[in-house]
């Protein structure tokens, strides 16, 4: 187990980097706060980790009971990754409101001058976050206090959508901090959503991600993909990215997947493991980075799989080594 220390120098790093994205939330209900490469950004100045833009900001706080888990997850014929900041089951944040409630001036915001805006949990009861809307603005105010006492309200209702979107700001809370979404961020930034459908299911994650037992994510860091751009599109090979991200899961990923993942490069024994869900995505996620990596590198001649039909790549990754 790591300490908080190490993850907060793990996410320093993260914060540095323009291309990396954070999330925070629950399956079904999140934000995401992503920043453009050209977009000023400031450090947060009150002791947590993150930074603020024009059109949100994301801000860390590090209980010492925090941990972070590196993983890939097979996704069809390409592969996602991340590293989830976790907290034991149980954990939760802090009153639990099943209908929408005025918190009153929002003493935590990430700018101090937004702190005099009015705190609005929407209602939605969740266990691991609070999805909630700050304004100053006197016409949403009143649609906000008219809602009070209703369960569950949605950023796309009704009732809002006479507001000007620059009068109202997305704010998602948890044990972990807090992600804030500009009314008016735009396409390419900062987002929310909120399901229904999804947060009925009443899960805390994706079934397809290797969380430990036990643990419960609240935040993600999603560190820049070697194949996609921001928008999920396709984009050539990234070596210097994929490299960044096994170094990542080397370090904070569950030392049998990753020793898994290694065979099946051809480097090193199988782990005594039984198959299950997790390893055969990490074995796909293998097939499919060995082929973008042996058409970025030349291969040497007289390479021979062994028995369990895993060929050596070489790719220059001390970690994979």
């Amino acid at each position: 187990m790591h300490g908080t220390n190490a993850i907060a120098d793990l996410l320093r790093a993260g914060l540095a980097d323009a291309d990396t994205a954070w999330s925070l939330g629950t399956f079904g209900a999140a934000a995401v706060f992503r920043r453009s490469r050209d977009e000023s950004a400031t450090p947060l100045e009150d002791g947590r980790l993150g930074v603020v833009t024009p059109r949100g900001g994301v801000g860390l706080k590090l209980p010492d009971a925090t941990t972070a888990f590196a993983y890939e997850t097979a996704l069809g014929e390409n592969w996602s990754h991340a590293v989830a900041l976790c907290l034991p089951c149980g954990f939760e944040n802090g009153e639990i409101r099943p209908a929408v409630t005025e918190l009153g001036p929002d003493d935590e915001a990430l700018r101090s001058t937004d702190r005099d805006g009015i705190l609005f949990d929407l209602g939605f009861g969740l266990r691991s976050c609070a999805p909630c809307l700050r304004t100053r603005d006197p016409g949403a105010l009143a649609t906000l206090r008219g809602a009070c006492g209703t369960p569950g309200l949605d950023p796309q209702d009704p009732r809002l959508a006479a507001i000007p979107p620059g009068a109202l700001t997305l704010v998602f809370t948890g044990p972990l901090g807090r992600i804030e979404v500009a009314g008016d961020a735009g396409a390419g930034g900062p987002r929310a959503h909120v399901v229904a459908s999804v947060l009925r299911l009443g899960r805390s994650h994706a079934a397809t991600a290797p969380i430990p037992a036990g643990f419960v994510p609240h935040a993600y860091m999603q560190p820049p993909h070697p194949c996609k751009d921001a928008a999920n599109a396709p984009t050539e090979f990234d070596v210097a990215r994929h490299d960044a991200f096994q170094t990542l899961l080397a370090r904070w990923g569950d030392p049998e997947l990753f020793a898994l993942k290694k065979h099946c490069l051809g480097r090193g024994e199988r782990p005594h493991r039984m198959p299950d869900r997790w390893t055969r995505s990490v074995e796909k996620v293998a097939r499919l980075q060995s082929d973008k990596l042996r058409a970025s590198f030349p291969q040497p001649s007289g390479l021979a799989e062994d028995h369990d039909g895993a060929l050596p790549v070489v790719s220059g990754n001390e970690a994979l080594s």
